[in-house]
């Protein structure tokens, strides 16, 4: 299990925008018609990874603890799906419905989303305020499959009570640990 940290792009940048396709609802949609009036929770995430494995169940309680209008969240899979086919978009779709996602899967077939985020492993996690300007990526939490820390959701979660009370959020963010996104070959 490599142990992959995110890219910690600079704060302040602004959400590029996309039109995936949602693999439950077979829709194609954008960032514009999913993001929040106050926050936008963008995730790299896929179904084989022991790291998103293990914040599954607490990145379903985030989502529900904050109300939808004001903020967003959206998961992404951007693996190369020929090398892990459990990660295509038919498993993608299973995965929601089992687990109840109550956030949009969105395929990133070609991988330009993974790479215009900079997205380097899954987890990866990335806020956006209401003018989609970058203001947290990193980690969910502490915890990682092995270790004896509960899974909080906290890094998150307080990011985004300051949002919603208009307080400054900090920025000293420790980066996610995860998998790599698994990069097609382009030999």
């Amino acid at each position: 299990m490599a142990r992959t940290p995110s890219t910690m792009i600079p704060l302040g940048i602004t959400a590029p925008d996309f039109s995936l396709p949602d693999t439950v609802s077979g829709k194609t949609t954008s960032l514009r018609d999913l993001q929040g009036e106050v926050g936008t929770v963008i995730m790299f995430i896929c179904n084989h990874c022991p790291f998103v494995k293990h914040v599954n169940t607490e990145l379903i309680k985030l989502a529900h603890d904050y109300p939808p209008e004001k903020i967003s969240f959206i998961a992404i899979s951007s693996n190369d799906v020929d090398a892990y086919p459990e990660d295509g978009p038919e498993k993608m779709k299973e995965v929601a419905q089992q687990l109840l996602y109550p956030f949009p899967y969105l395929f990133d077939e070609t991988q330009a989303v993974a790479k215009a985020y900079d997205a380097a492993c899954t987890p990866d996690f990335f806020v956006f305020d209401s003018t989609l300007s970058l203001v947290y990526r990193g980690q969910l939490d502490d915890s990682r499959p092995g270790n004896t820390i509960p899974v909080s959701g906290k890094d998150i979660r307080q990011t985004l009570d300051a949002l919603l009370s208009g307080k400054s959020i900090p920025t000293e963010q420790k980066p996610s640990i995860g998998c790599n996104i698994k990069w097609k070959n382009m030999g």
